[in-house]
């Protein structure tokens, strides 16, 4: 349907209705906008990461040390004759020490167990304590 003009001797067409879609601009900010999201969302899964990592060491040495805490509670001697050493492989990376520390009662000792792995500057360590009873010995 072609609408004259007076003074053009050309037929002026309507404008048909703006097409639907997306400009350039309007993608390119698009992705811009996913491409920040996905740099936060990877930062985030790198940090979980490293974060279970470090909650895996911590259980595997409070475990260690449980475990090396049970051998001295069963023992026939409060006071082992070791008192640091490393554990065997495939833990090699864990150091342990421990220390006896007397209590008011002469038949209870406090053993507190430490287990260390890495550098010692960095502190990374897990302390157990416990208290063991061990009767008089008989006169």
């Amino acid at each position: 349907m072609a609408v004259w003009q007076q003074k053009r001797s050309q037929p002026v067409v309507p404008c048909p209705k703006l097409q639907a879609g997306f400009t350039l601009l309007e993608v390119m900010i698009a992705l811009a906008i996913v491409a920040v999201a996905l740099v936060a969302l990877l930062g985030l899964e790198t940090r979980s990461i490293e974060v279970s990592a470090r909650q895996q060491i911590l259980t595997r040495a409070t475990l260690l040390a449980q475990e090396r805490l049970a051998e001295i509670e069963s023992a026939a001697t409060v006071d082992a004759a070791e008192t640091s050493g490393v554990f065997a492989p495939p833990f090699a990376e864990f150091r342990w020490q421990v220390q006896f520390v007397a209590t008011p009662l002469p038949q209870v000792r406090q053993v507190e167990m430490t287990v260390a792995w890495g550098e010692s500057k960095r502190n990374e360590e897990v302390t157990l304590t416990s208290f063991v009873w061990r009767p008089a010995a008989a006169p």
